[in-house]
């Protein structure tokens, strides 16, 4: 059986198949793993999010930002604008089902050699902590007021992480870092202003990744999310959202001994998603 983790698809479905197709992935033998963001922004986000699904057993997937914005605007129609590209499921015959899957995936998932977010962790969290605090937004997100989750999780407040948080800010927090975080400071704190590729942020912001004290340093960390870092590798940590929705690539990384990355070319999606 091999083992391939893919980056942000965000709704480009043919080029998923096209990718899988290069790695000759059988179902039947092989698992994907999917860094979240399967949907938003991409113009077939109702087919990838049927045939992730599908896939039953063969597929993990973590929730990214727009996943959770999926389920916020599934949850409450306000949530959803003009700009999004989720008007098809959540108008699909199976849209129930869908949001009930999609509401029941993991923001942390690990097979004990490595381990898959959607964006980042802040440094005062090593593996058992990362572990605690997933389960706990994970079982809000299953529980029968998760909806009120959904309404009160947008926000950059609080950006600190600290042992006395509670209640929604703390799953705010909890939620943050898991599907949006890429710089922070020396003391964690997060950032959501830059958005860039290392080198265009301010002095006093790193990447979440290269903090020194970082707590889960020893964990082998694939995440997606930050397409303007492209593939990286380096930190115990693995970069693969290569930007396929933007026209740069989407990526596979087999997890073999050694590593492999197989990737295809996007280069006609930044002008049919140019609409997004």
């Amino acid at each position: 059986m091999s083992i391939y983790a893919i980056g942000d698809i965000q709704g480009c479905f043919d080029e998923l198949q096209l990718l899988l197709d290069k790695i000759q992935f059988n179902p039947q033998q092989d698992c994907i793993w999917f860094a979240g963001d399967l949907v938003n922004r991409g113009p077939k986000s109702l087919e990838t999010l049927r045939f992730v699904k599908n896939l039953g057993t063969s597929a993990i997937t973590v929730l990214g930002n727009h996943d959770m914005h999926l389920l916020a605007a599934a949850s409450t129609p306000k949530t959803s604008t003009k700009k999004d590209s989720l008007t098809p499921i959540l108008e699909a015959p199976d849209r129930d089902e869908l949001i009930h899957w999609l509401r029941h995936q993991p923001l942390f998932y690990t097979n004990n050699d490595f381990c898959m977010i959607h964006a980042g962790l802040p440094p005062q969290w090593d593996f058992k902590t990362t572990q605690r605090m997933a389960l706990l937004v994970e079982n809000a997100l299953q529980g029968p007021n998760y909806e009120l989750l959904l309404q009160q999780m947008y926000g950059n407040k609080p950006n600190q992480w600290t042992p006395q948080l509670k209640g929604n800010a703390k799953l705010r927090f909890i939620i943050n870092c898991f599907t949006r975080m890429r710089y922070c400071d020396a003391s964690g704190r997060l950032d959501f202003n830059n958005t860039g590729p290392i080198g265009t942020q301010p002095e006093e912001l790193m990447p979440w990744f290269t903090l020194p004290n970082r707590k889960s340093a020893n964990m082998k960390i694939i995440f997606g999310h930050w397409s303007t870092l492209g593939y990286y590798e380096g930190s115990n940590c693995y970069a693969i959202d290569t930007g396929c929705l933007w026209g740069g690539q989407l990526t596979a990384l087999k997890l073999s001994t050694p590593i492999q990355r197989i990737s295809i070319d996007c280069p006609t999606t930044k002008k049919a998603n140019k609409i997004y």
